[in-house]
């Protein structure tokens, strides 16, 4: 797992980390929502995508959502399910570190474009590493 791409954000909410752990919230729940939909499905068909309040989300919030996540994982059966699950463990670490229970606009932004561009995240930056082992195990 590398989170070391948050250095090259300029923004000072990404570089606390409450911060860091509202962005990768929305790039796990964002996998979790692609991961209840068929492949070619738009995002908003998710169940997921309904339930969240976007530009009103709390920690709270984040936190109901992620108290579900083994479950939802498993009922969807998703393939990538323990990574996600081993990043929503860091993320959950990092949600704990603050006090604040409003997100308010820097988090509520960070957490959107997260949520919007979690697969690039997820696979490109996170878990790039990973991608690439199983390319070159399968020949690609």
């Amino acid at each position: 797992m590398q989170l070391d791409f948050f250095e090259e954000f300029e923004d000072p909410y990404l570089k606390t980390e409450v911060g860091k752990g509202v962005f990768l919230a929305g790039v796990v729940l964002g996998m979790l929502a692609r991961g209840q939909i068929g492949k070619d499905d738009p995002i908003d068909k998710a169940p997921l995508f309904k339930q969240l309040n976007f530009g009103r989300v709390q920690r709270r919030d984040l936190m109901r959502h992620f108290a579900r996540i083994p479950e939802l994982t498993r009922a969807y059966g998703i393939e990538y399910a323990g990574m996600i699950e081993s990043l929503a463990a860091q993320t959950g670490e990092m949600l704990l570190k603050g006090q604040q229970r409003d997100l308010g606009v820097d988090g509520n932004f960070a957490f959107s474009v997260a949520f919007m561009n979690a697969p690039h995240f997820f696979w490109k930056r996170i878990f790039k590493k990973r991608q690439e082992e199983k390319t070159d195990q399968n020949g690609g």
